[in-house]
């Protein structure tokens, strides 16, 4: 992969002095496909963060995005980008997973309608229909939301669209989707020449939660690379905070066919949203999240925050 040349001088001034040594190779499997999103990650590995820590990063797209928590699991993997929501869920099934930072520290996840459409306030959905993808942890936000307006799910037909929401909602297939993300599907909206409008489930009865984490095996949260990983990815954050333009283009230098308006729009839609310390547990947070996938029916019980999540020093 040629890099840029800011990237040969960052890197080389980050290891002026440096011994020579082999870097550690460290895999890290991917969510989803690369896109704005992993922004931390992609600018720590283009730009030289993790060669400053002594680090041989490879990125993995997964075949099956359901697959890298448990890959990692299992030992074919080191760390996995991960959903907080999935956590608790494969915490509940016994997967041993530990989380050990936080990527994109809000949530993206939404409820889209069309701004012209007859959908202004929640409760205009009561009767219509809303497209979804998973099942699960969406329906679940859905009626929280919903009650928060004194509704049920009963009180709206569920589409499954499949992943064709904004396609969906467009066409009038459906009055509004649950599961868009409001940094991707809102402007892909806009770009096709509508206005969409998002109600967010954190301002509407869902607790806060961190959309994207980074988690690993149970048994090797000791691995010194961890710390390494997020001391890099850390820098990185700062980095792309800062200089939001040089990092983009660094980005579509890598992955030059994601150089088009979505990904530079959701670039910078997202920026705000990534942990600037992503290796800082906010207990209350995870704490008051189980209580609510509890609540809702998604895990049996809420475990001890220590037994699924370690603080890297």
């Amino acid at each position: 992969m040629k890099k840029t040349l800011l990237s040969l001088t960052l890197a080389a001034g980050l290891l002026a002095g440096a011994p020579a040594q082999a870097a550690e190779k460290l895999t890290v499997l991917l969510d989803w496909f690369t896109n704005p999103d992993h922004a931390p990650v992609i600018t720590a590995q283009t730009l030289g963060f993790f060669e400053a820590e002594g680090l041989d990063v490879e990125l993995i797209e997964p075949a099956d995005p359901a697959m890298p928590p448990k890959l990692v699991a299992a030992g074919q993997g080191d760390i996995a980008v991960s959903y907080q929501p999935t956590l608790h869920a494969h915490i509940e099934e016994g997967l041993p997973l530990a989380w050990i930072g936080t990527l994109v520290e809000t949530p993206l996840n939404s409820l889209i309608v069309l701004k012209d459409g007859p959908i202004k306030e929640l409760k205009d959905l009561k009767g219509k229909t809303i497209g979804f993808s998973v099942s699960g942890f969406e329906d679940a936000m859905l009626g929280q939301m919903l009650k928060s307006v004194g509704m049920t799910i009963d009180d709206v037909e569920l589409i499954n669209v499949n992943f064709s929401l904004s396609p969906a909602l467009m066409s009038g297939q459906v009055d509004a989707v649950i599961g868009g993300y409001r940094n991707f599907e809102l402007t892909q909206i806009d770009i096709e020449g509508k206005e969409g409008k998002a109600f967010f489930p954190e301002e509407n009865g869902v607790p806060a939660f961190d959309e994207l984490i980074y988690v690993v095996n149970r048994d090797k949260t000791d691995d010194p690379r961890l710390a390494k990983f997020l001391a890099a990815v850390e820098a990185a954050t700062i980095y792309l905070t800062n200089h939001p333009e040089e990092a983009w283009n660094a980005f579509i230098e890598a992955y030059p066919h994601l150089d088009d308006e979505l990904n530079k729009r959701a670039w910078a839609d997202t920026l705000p949203r990534f942990a600037k310390r992503p290796a800082a547990l906010d207990a209350g947070r995870y704490q008051r999240f189980a209580e609510f996938m509890a609540e809702a029916g998604l895990i049996s019980k809420v475990v001890p925050l220590d037994t699924y999540a370690v603080e890297i020093r």
